[in-house]
């Protein structure tokens, strides 16, 4: 799928509408740090992530290729959602019913103040970039079209965390299990499940280091009990422990 008319696959900075370009495209630099990185600010990262709130309800999902994507992974948009729609970042949401309504199992939105910007739907980006991780859609083109172009710093970081927490998933349980984790109603569940794509080397070398930083938390070697998890392994590669899985 691919659109013509475009730089690079995007449509020029001015466009209100921002479609995918090539789904298959793929980037070269791998998502900021949030957990791991020192230098992570979380108010500089702030404005870019309610950047990327605003384009996704303003934008994003008004637009064909968005609602193509989110109908293939079976995830409702918001302006979707029922009785209460999100049409906007902005506005009350109006209540609506009707045929195919049905309740959420959770709130998914609230209406928070804004000093200069008034009232401002808020909306979690969490769900949608979970969903587009476990199948294989969080690519570049994909996430600058959902996101607008401040993706990479508001929700790069997320998108970094979650694709950690999905090969933590896989190394946890079974299919069968991991896909119910995903799964998020009996209206939403995941319609299929991919291995974790384009990923590098450094990824998952992080992901080992992490792994076992939590089989170290699961034997409560924290504190002044934590190992050194390096130790005088060759070139920095954490040790790799097995469990046994649990029911």
């Amino acid at each position: 799928m691919a659109y013509s008319g475009f730089t690079n696959g995007y449509p020029p900075a001015s466009s209100s509408r921002m479609p995918f370009g090539s789904l298959d495209g793929n980037s070269d630099a791998p998502p900021s740090g949030m957990t791991g990185d020192p230098q992570f600010d979380i108010f500089e990262w702030h404005p870019a992530y309610q950047s990327c709130q605003r384009f996704f309800l303003d934008h994003a999902q008004h637009d064909g290729s968005v609602q193509a994507v989110c109908a293939l992974v079976n995830i409702c948009l918001p302006f979707q959602w029922s009785p209460q729609p999100l049409y906007s970042a902005s506005g009350t949401p109006p209540h609506a019913a009707g045929p195919g309504a049905f309740g959420l199992a959770y709130p998914r939105h609230s209406a928070v103040p804004n000093a200069r910007q008034g009232m401002i739907n808020w909306v979690s980006l969490v769900p949608f970039i979970r969903r587009l991780v476990v199948t294989g859609f969080d690519k570049e083109g994909i996430l600058h079209g959902f996101f607008g172009d401040d993706w990479r710093k508001g929700i790069g970081p997320i998108q970094e965390c979650e694709r950690r927490n999905y090969l933590f998933a896989a190394k946890s349980a079974g299919w069968a299990k991991v896909k119910y984790q995903y799964d998020m109603s009996p209206h939403e569940t995941v319609p299929f499940l991919r291995p974790l794509q384009n990923v590098q080397l450094a990824e998952i070398e992080g992901a080992e280091k992490n792994w076992s930083q939590w089989l170290a938390m699961e034997d409560w070697m924290v504190g002044p009990r934590a190992p050194d998890l390096l130790g005088d392994l060759p070139d920095g590669v954490p040790e790799q422990r097995e469990r046994p899985q649990r029911d």
